[in-house]
């Protein structure tokens, strides 16, 4: 990859990849992040106790940023049980970007009903990709999207979509950042970039670790990527039907309203 020219009219470099450091990481940001991911998925919440536990932190140094985060809306006090507050919906609401949302369990039915295989609505979060909702036969997937498991990505059809909608800087970062062990998949996702980028589509790019592999199409609200929409089935059947997939996904995500 080489690095752009600046041009007489003032045009911005973009960053060659491999001078683009990993964006800094701060301990305290961090601690909140990881409060905060706690608490949500405990479902029933935690006591101080246990955030401090789970946390491997000081009770006194956790209770200073629960009361913090209560404080701003982010968590909820109830008899010394921290849950999820109303801030995080909130912002999303502010920033006109609840549409992930807004696909409804009868959506995900119907796409699944038409394809026969594992329909999955996924977003990310940080450096991982999340299923926010899905539609499932196979115990597998089922399991992961049910636990609300992180996976890669690097290594699904859906998270080279979100990926590739990042800042140019931050998909850098992100890729300097994979071990060797997967390089490979890091020169096949730069190949692929600007075609993603264009197209919001994947089709069976072959980096599943577990021999699955999926057909995704980008959610789109404003141009921006806030979600994808795919299959997933062993790969041989996905790379039989990935343009019949393609084109089903694509339909009905434009009868979504999100292309």
């Amino acid at each position: 990859m080489t690095q752009a020219d600046v041009g007489g009219d003032g045009a911005v470099d973009v960053p060659r990849m491999d001078k683009v450091p990993e964006r800094p990481r701060h301990r305290m940001v961090d601690r909140v992040a990881a409060i905060m991911e706690l608490v949500a998925r405990s479902g029933s919440g935690l006591t101080l106790t246990a955030v401090a536990k789970a946390l491997e932190a000081p009770i006194s140094s956790t209770q200073g940023l629960l009361n913090g985060l209560v404080a701003v809306g982010y968590l909820d006090e109830r008899n010394r049980v921290y849950t999820l507050g109303t801030a995080p919906y909130l912002l999303n609401v502010i920033a006109g970007r609840p549409p992930v949302t807004s696909v409804s369990r009868d959506q995900l039915l119907a796409l699944h009903a038409e394809t026969g295989l594992t329909t999955a609505l996924s977003t990310d979060v940080g450096d991982g990709l999340f299923y926010v909702d899905h539609v499932s036969n196979d115990p597998h997937y089922s399991y992961i999207a049910e636990n609300r498991l992180r996976r890669s990505l690097l290594r699904t059809s859906s998270g080279w979509l979100l990926l590739a909608d990042r800042e140019k800087r931050d998909i850098w970062a992100y890729l300097n950042a994979r071990p060797s062990a997967e390089s490979e998949f890091v020169d096949r996702f730069l190949d692929s970039l600007e075609e993603l980028r264009e197209t919001g589509v994947c089709t069976a790019p072959g980096v599943a670790v577990d021999g699955g592999d999926g057909v995704s199409v980008a959610l789109r609200e404003r141009g921006r990527t806030i979600a994808t929409v795919g299959v997933i089935a062993a790969r041989d059947l996905i790379v039989e039907r990935s343009e019949e997939l393609a084109r089903i996904c694509l339909r009905h995500a434009t009868e979504w309203g999100l292309r």
